[in-house]
């Protein structure tokens, strides 16, 4: 929320932690991936061909994902009921509290997308290979228009996840991308650096260690 580890003034740490213990078991959480061994990287035009869906990422997701061998194409939410609560709490007129329900959905979909990354690295460990950082339609030049070709690899409502005609995800708080898979890829804490959204609530965090996800 931009405050310093213990810097948030104590009627915000008392509601943050009122609304964290409410939503403590949401029980819509979910996250998927699927693994596809055809990848084709194209440098000239900074693409990547999928099993003949070609996505254009953009130069900076390009050059994080060339090396890959594999592609995993995943799908995180943590479900509808946190939007809800922010949007019905704020036309209420408690906005404190509703953009707290936000943030903390925002924070339950990159956990769960945390905890799907790391059990993908595990899945192909066995096999020597390593993984990305993962990319997201929308980020780093990469059209979001193009969640519409990432969502045609996936089956309708997966996850209980929809796509507007603009390409936006509903639930809200979902997450969905591209992780390369290879023997020569590498993985960063924190890409901060390479993203173009200067306003992410999460630049400059990532390179903090993440707890264990507590929204599953």
């Amino acid at each position: 929320m931009g405050y310093s580890p213990g810097t948030a003034p104590e009627p915000l740490t008392d509601l943050i932690a009122e609304v964290s213990a409410e939503l403590l078991h949401l029980r819509e959480v979910r996250a998927e991936y699927i693994i596809f061994e055809r990848l084709t990287c194209n440098p000239g035009n900074k693409s990547i061909d999928i099993d003949g869906v070609v996505f254009d990422v953009k130069p900076i997701v390009f050059s994080q994902i060339k090396k890959s061998e594999r592609a995993a194409l995943f799908i995180c939410t943590a479900g509808p009921e946190v939007g809800e609560k922010s949007r019905r709490t704020m036309k209420e007129g408690d906005l404190l509290r509703g953009y707290v329900y936000d943030v903390i959905g925002s924070e339950a979909a990159e956990n769960a997308a945390d905890r799907m990354q790391e059990e993908l690295r595990l899945a192909v460990a066995g096999e020597g290979l390593k993984i990305t950082n993962r990319f997201s339609p929308g980020y780093c030049g990469w059209d979001v228009a193009e969640q519409h070709k990432l969502f045609s690899f996936f089956p309708d409502n997966f996850c209980g996840i929809t796509l507007t005609e603009s390409a936006l995800m509903n639930p809200v708080k979902s997450v969905s991308g591209i992780i390369g898979i290879g023997r020569d890829v590498e993985y960063a804490p924190s890409q901060c650096n390479l993203c173009d959204d200067k306003n992410c609530i999460y630049r400059g965090r990532k390179a903090e260690s993440r707890k264990p996800p507590i929204y599953w």
